[in-house]
């Protein structure tokens, strides 16, 4: 594989995304003009949407990981409450990180692709976003936002943006706030393989080591389908046409 490819893949550079000029982001090129078409067609709606979290490279996603790991961030259940990291094993720290935050290399945000989006006519500006499934309830504040969006992503009208992370399927939580660019992500996710994102890991020693990686490599087989890999009837149907 390509140096620079591999790079892209695993957030190890930030060569393929530019500046979105509103939020300040970072964002894949292709990514950033399908989200300005969709920016326009919500503000014509009475919605502004706004990405508070674009690209994230390996090295910010490892900081997130390796906290979470370490119990100096929260890390949560199912249902959203705090674990206690110091009584579980290995493997149900990394199932449980796994839940609701990416595996460094693993995260779609590498690519500049995947970024996370509310609805800032909706709040005012010192309002604190969470990115809570209370907030992108039907009910919620960015509410009506998501439920228009709904409706565009099933009249093919999203502009090749999709949610990967739409439903619950076993792996991470629904993120109905991310966004992706499914033309470039699933080529993206094509080149990747559990085998690459396992040597990448294997790789980072010292203190640039993600902790937990010896437990992480030897779950893979089950982590890789189940929190990384997006199945392909998650895409678009007509993708090719977008």
């Amino acid at each position: 594989m390509h140096r620079l490819l591999k790079n892209i893949l695993f957030g190890l550079t930030d060569a393929h995304v530019i500046l979105e000029p509103v939020s300040g982001q970072l964002m894949h090129p292709e990514a950033l003009a399908a989200f300005d078409q969709l920016r326009r067609d919500a503000r014509a709606a009475g919605f502004d949407p706004k990405v508070v979290s674009g690209f994230r490279d390996f090295r910010r996603q490892r900081t997130i990981w390796n906290a979470k790991a370490s119990g100096q961030r929260p890390l949560l259940d199912n249902e959203g409450k705090a674990l206690e990291v110091a009584r579980m094993s290995p493997e149900e720290t990394v199932f449980a990180i796994l839940r609701w935050s990416a595996l460094p290399g693993g995260s779609r945000h590498h690519w500049g692709t995947d970024f996370d989006v509310i609805d800032a006519a909706a709040v005012p500006e010192d309002y604190r976003v969470q990115l809570t499934p209370e907030e992108v309830a039907d009910s919620g504040v960015f509410g009506p936002f998501h439920c228009w969006l709904d409706r565009r992503i099933a009249e093919g009208k999203s502009h090749g943006l999709f949610r990967p992370y739409a439903e619950d399927r076993g792996g991470v939580a629904p993120e109905r706030w991310h966004l992706s660019y499914a033309p470039r992500a699933k080529e993206f996710q094509q080149m990747l393989s559990a085998h690459t994102l396992q040597e990448q890991l294997q790789l980072c020693q010292g203190e640039d080591a993600v902790a937990l990686a010896d437990t992480v490599c030897g779950e893979m087989p089950v982590i890789y389908p189940r929190f990384v890999d997006v199945p392909e009837s998650a895409y678009p149907t007509n993708i090719d046409r977008l």
